[in-house]
């Protein structure tokens, strides 16, 4: 454990998925990584997360159970089952009243839902909650009907921070983190890679048409978030250069992308972030990507990413044809990519910081109960 006492904390995950391995998204990737950190650090951590959760006691008071769908509606990554409000929500109050009881030094918060904010004042600790959306009105009134008390904020971007500033809630910029030793140097290849959730809004099939314009072979890897479109959009295009090889385990995933000649993302959305650049990068593999949301920042002093404007998928494939033949070029550009990606976003960076912030600010509680005491 690094300098200072053990710090007893709580995290709180997004209810929609287990906290495990394989990851659903990048948001249960980053908690995930969060919770293993902190308790390698000496820590102890409780979470409060999805039935089937690795930190999660099942039974327990912090189990919030798993997402049921009718069979009338339809699972998707956009939407929540009719029961959410009345199962995982109450459940999540739950959870909280036994926070309440429970007397934590500190909160680290990445609930989607904004009742955690609600009762932040009651749970006598400190809250940290860390935007990883656009914008949720729901959270701006949380935040102010807690008249601002509950909650210091981190977003996971310069450019998610400028959008809920302009919202009135300031926070600090903390990127999410990658750890190097899962993410491994790999040695590149002759094909695309294409990772993350197969949803509309991630764009796989503009992957397609980029590797189709290059004539190169594109693996796509990840969790089916809407089925309809993969049906419609995905699996009509694979063939024996276009293969789609499902959701792969951390180090499996980690291996195709560093044997890969470049991965190519096409966000459709504002991404708040987009941790599978950094990912990639952390490979030694040169990423083309979309420039939306927070991916300019993550290019911006990468010595192996060129963003690209939204849905170019023409400028994509030239970008993507000039990194490769630059890595061809230059033997020790993949080292390069790697070492800039360690030192700006490694796992351990991060948490150096965020570490750093839950001290302060458990220290500023304790200082006032010792005053409220005495």
């Amino acid at each position: 454990m690094r300098g200072g006492g053990r710090l007893r904390v709580l995290v709180i995950a997004p209810l929609r998925f287990p906290i495990r391995r394989p990851h659903a998204g990048g948001l249960e990737s980053a908690v995930w990584s969060e919770v293993t950190a902190m308790r390698a650090r000496g820590h102890e951590v409780a979470v409060i997360a999805a039935a089937g959760s690795d930190f999660v006691e099942a039974g327990g008071p912090f189990e919030i159970p798993a997402m049921r769908w009718a069979p009338t509606e339809r699972p998707s990554d956009s939407t929540y089952p009719s029961s959410y409000e009345a199962v995982s929500v109450s459940a999540l109050d739950r959870a909280l009243d036994h926070a309440a009881r429970a007397r934590f030094d500190v909160v680290s918060n990445h609930c989607l839902h904004a009742l955690p904010l609600l009762r932040a004042p009651e749970l006598d600790a400190p809250m940290v909650t860390t935007l990883h959306t656009p914008v949720d009105a729901a959270f701006v009134e949380a935040h102010r009907r807690a008249r601002g008390s509950g909650s210091v904020f981190l977003s996971v971007s310069a450019y998610t921070r400028a959008q809920w500033q302009r919202a009135g809630v300031p926070s600090d910029v903390l990127a999410n983190g990658t750890d190097p030793e899962t993410w491994a140097f790999g040695p590149g290849g002759d094909g695309l890679v294409w990772f993350g959730r197969i949803v509309p809004e991630k764009g796989p099939h503009l992957a397609v048409r980029v590797a189709r314009a290059l004539g190169l072979p594109l693996t796509i890897a990840g969790r089916i978030g809407d089925a309809d479109y993969a049906r419609h959009a995905i699996l009509p295009e694979l063939s024996a250069d276009v293969r789609y090889v499902g959701e792969l385990a951390p180090l499996d995933l980690a291996d195709l992308v560093g044997r890969s000649a470049a991965a190519v993302l096409t966000p459709a959305w504002p991404e708040p972030f987009g941790l599978v650049a950094p990912e990639a990068l952390m490979c030694g593999t040169p990423v083309v990507s979309f420039a939306v949301g927070g991916v300019p920042e993550i290019a911006s002093g990468s010595p192996g990413m060129a963003p690209v404007p939204a849905g170019d998928v023409d400028a994509m494939a030239r970008a993507a044809s000039a990194l490769i033949e630059r890595s061809r070029a230059e033997p020790d550009l993949r080292a390069r990519i790697r070492a800039s990606a360690v030192r700006r976003f490694s796992l351990d960076a991060r948490m150096d910081r965020l570490e750093a912030r839950l001290r302060l600010l458990a220290s500023a509680r304790a200082s006032t109960r010792a005053a409220l005491s005495a």
